[in-house]
């Protein structure tokens, strides 16, 4: 777009406007060049735009992940436990895409959320079992969702079996070691059957084959097995010996799981330690909480679908008390589930990283927060722009178009020579406006209309003059009756 305008290193001569032909026969006609686009409104109209441009990219930008890390750190177990064992699977499926875990071994699942809980220790993940969560801040955690139970058994040394776990009141009884989860857990359930410590019944310090041994040698009455201190070998063992018996929940079982929602009821079949000899002899009913994979609030998403893959790897399988693809599953128990696994859970991994390598996936994923808010401005944005750019040249036209026609208002009217004097020296200045100013060449054809209609006015007012009498007043039309 360009426009003439007189070269401003000429000086021009005043101009001597000829009244009654409408013209300056003394001008001096200066010489044309093309000039550069009208940035003065070209500005006012693309800087607005282009401020909420780098306002929506800025918006984009702080909202957008950081590109997610190479290296993360899981808080696990003990060495040789199920946590340590399950973690070195999820290491080895982690190294495949490119993303190296750290194992940070613990004393078990009080360790590891104590360990989440506090921002001063550098860890990202871990696993912590159910029932743990008034010894942390849950508030400072989020899940990625259950990936296996962890059974409840009680065994005990008793002529008959049991109906309640409060008939246990005054026995000795093996609860774990201390700052244990499995010892937590043993002393909820037995404080919820009126059995604390410094009462009438001796808790001892004592886990897994100390605990075993302790039970069959008659030094413990009862104790309790969760997790790796519970195999089936140690099962097999103590139901062998026909003095000890496996505690069954199932007249209060359902009582149990509504007291405490950790836990999660199930049933130990007929048979399912031992087949030759059918131990047990008959369907038991169990209680166990879940081991939750918990993470800081601040994981990233990719990595959040990523372990939750891992853990369909490590965890999906059929196990004595566990169908088939059960876990991991979006149970939400002490702990709020992450929004990036719900969403998991529901749609799956996004499409980039489904279909692309995990370096590629991220860099994509990242692109697409910054570019789809651009777009949606800059689409619509490169029609309206130009739009609004020509509306305001076109407005400079149409002022003009204003004044002319007060003008030619004023003639219609009784005016006096040296009234129409006057309105011809106003119409020359608005002539010598839409001359001078700067307008670019793409609407030349309604400048030149415009001066035409500028002539046509001039005339008018010259004739009115000539003829020496006012026009004839308008008259409206009579409305048919």
């Amino acid at each position: 777009m360009c426009c003439f305008r007189p070269d401003e290193g000429r000086r021009e001569e005043p101009l001597q406007q000829n009244v009654a032909a409408g013209y300056a026969p003394n001008m001096v006609l200066p010489r044309l060049r093309i000039s550069r686009i009208y940035w003065r409104d070209l500005l006012v109209t693309v800087l607005p735009f282009v401020l909420v441009v780098v306002a929506a990219f800025w918006i984009a930008l702080h909202y957008v992940r950081p590109a997610p890390p190479k290296t993360i750190v899981m808080t696990s177990g003990a060495p040789g436990s199920s946590f340590q064992n399950s973690a070195e699977k999820y290491r080895a499926i982690l190294a495949r895409q490119g993303v190296t875990l750290k194992i940070l071994p613990s004393q078990g699942s009080l360790e590891n959320l104590r360990r989440l809980s506090d921002p001063k220790v550098d860890v990202d993940i871990g696993f912590v079992q159910g029932g743990l969560s008034t010894l942390g801040d849950p508030s400072k955690v989020m899940s990625l969702g259950s990936v296996f139970y962890v059974p409840v058994f009680l065994f005990y040394r008793a002529p008959k079996p049991l109906r309640l776990m409060s008939e246990l009141d005054g026995k000795r009884i093996a609860i774990g070691r201390e700052g244990s989860g499995a010892r937590v857990l043993a002393e909820t359930l037995l404080k919820a059957n009126g059995i604390e410590a410094g009462g009438r019944s001796k808790l001892l310090d004592l886990e897994g084959q100390a605990a075993e041994d302790a039970l069959l040698k008659g030094e413990a009455d009862a104790i309790f097995l969760m997790g790796d201190s519970a195999t089936r070998e140690s099962m097999r063992d103590l139901l062998h010996n026909i003095s000890v018996r496996l505690y069954d929940l199932n007249e209060q079982g359902d009582g149990y799981v509504r007291r405490f929602r950790y836990l999660t009821k199930m049933d130990l079949p007929t048979g399912a330690i031992d087949l030759g000899k059918n131990i047990p002899s008959e369907t038991l009913t169990l209680v166990a909480p879940t081991v939750e994979l918990l993470a800081r609030p601040d994981l990233h998403p990719a990595l959040s679908d990523m372990l939750i893959e891992a853990a369909r790897e490590v965890h999906g399988r059929a196990t004595l008390l566990q169908k088939a693809g059960e876990f991991p599953t979006p149970l939400e128990h002490e702990y709020r589930l992450s929004e990036d696994a719900v969403r998991y859970y529901k749609s799956g991994k996004s499409f980039a990283y489904k279909h692309l390598p995990f370096w590629l996936a991220s860099l994509v994923d990242r692109a697409l927060v910054l570019i789809v808010p651009l777009a949606v401005l800059l689409i619509p944005g490169l029609k309206v722009v130009p739009l609004l750019y020509r509306w305001r040249i076109n407005a400079r036209i149409y002022k003009r178009y204003g004044e002319l026609m007060a003008l030619e208002r004023i003639a219609f009217g009784k005016t006096t020579s040296e009234q129409r004097a006057e309105l011809l020296e106003r119409l020359a200045d608005i002539e010598r406006r839409v001359i001078t100013v700067k307008l670019p060449g793409s609407i030349a054809d309604q400048v030149y209309v415009l001066r035409q209609h500028i002539q046509f006015v001039r005339n008018q007012i010259v004739q009115t003059g000539s003829v020496a009498q006012a026009p004839t007043p308008f008259v409206a039309p009579a409305k048919r009756a």
